[in-house]
């Protein structure tokens, strides 16, 4: 059910459709009779396109980013001290993918992550974990093995959310022995995701992937005019944020907390 609600929710607040539902809203209003209701609609309506507007400029984009991805990028020219690598599922996966003879593979954002976990498995020659759905982990599995030839150790194949990929992770790696991990996801995801982990009773070394970094290139006026990119951006942003503080939320209520 949890689950359920929080899939409505992003559909539903989170941009694109909550601002476009708030200009629905206010084009609604502004059929009604009187002038305060449809002042109100006018107001709703610049409100909600003003803000879509806003979000999907490269400008807010980036500072959305910014403000979600807290750790720096793991430092693989130091030892890292762990036992084990876990690479999160996210970004969609292809149940049939005919240009590899009909096997699965990894979408686009999730092999970001694939790729590199298996920059990391070949550096450190730490056993993989694969954590997510059953069709997104058997495509990072293949992946894996097919285009970086690393092996997966474990399959964890149950998570629906971040919360049970921490939960069903661990007690996996637990009975293995294993109890530091380098963490591989979204950068804007990582500290999410590294406070579940650590909340299941995993030490995490964090490995964000797709991390923010100045252009190269000059600024110009195509940082203030909208693209779907960056409401990609600030959409995944947002969701990080508004994730964490319910997380925090529940955790301190008691309403969903990692067993000891």
């Amino acid at each position: 059910m949890l689950i359920t609600i929080k899939s409505l929710l992003h559909t539903l607040l989170l941009p694109p459709g909550g601002p476009l539902l708030l200009a629905a809203a206010g084009a609604l209003l502004m059929r009604r009779d009187g002038a305060a209701a449809r002042r109100s609609g006018w107001a709703l309506l610049i409100a909600g396109l003003a803000t879509l507007w806003v979000l999907a400029t490269p400008l807010v984009a980036e500072g959305l980013t910014r403000m979600t991805q807290r750790y720096p990028a793991l430092d693989l020219s130091q030892p890292v001290r762990a036992q084990a690598i876990v690479i999160l599922a996210g970004g969609g996966a292809r149940d049939v993918a005919p240009e590899y003879g009909g096997g699965p593979a990894a979408a686009a954002g999730l092999l970001e992550r694939i790729t590199y976990g298996a920059f990391v498995a070949q550096h450190t020659g730490l056993p993989v974990l694969v954590s997510g759905d059953q069709y997104e982990v058997l495509a990072m599995r293949d992946s894996l093995a097919r285009n970086f030839h690393v092996e997966t150790r474990w399959l964890e194949t149950r998570s629906r959310d971040t919360f049970e990929n921490a939960l069903f992770s661990a007690r996996m790696l637990k009975a293995a022995g294993v109890s530091r991990i380098v963490l591989v996801t979204d950068g804007d995801h990582e500290w999410r995701a590294a406070h579940e982990f650590a909340s299941a009773g995993l030490a995490v070394v964090p490995a964000p992937t797709g991390l923010w970094a100045p252009a190269s290139r000059p600024e110009g006026p195509g940082r203030y005019l909208p693209s779907p990119v960056a409401l990609e951006q600030s959409t995944a942003a947002i969701y990080e944020l508004l994730g964490d503080l319910v997380r925090r939320t529940l955790a301190a209520l008691g309403l969903r907390r990692q067993p000891p």
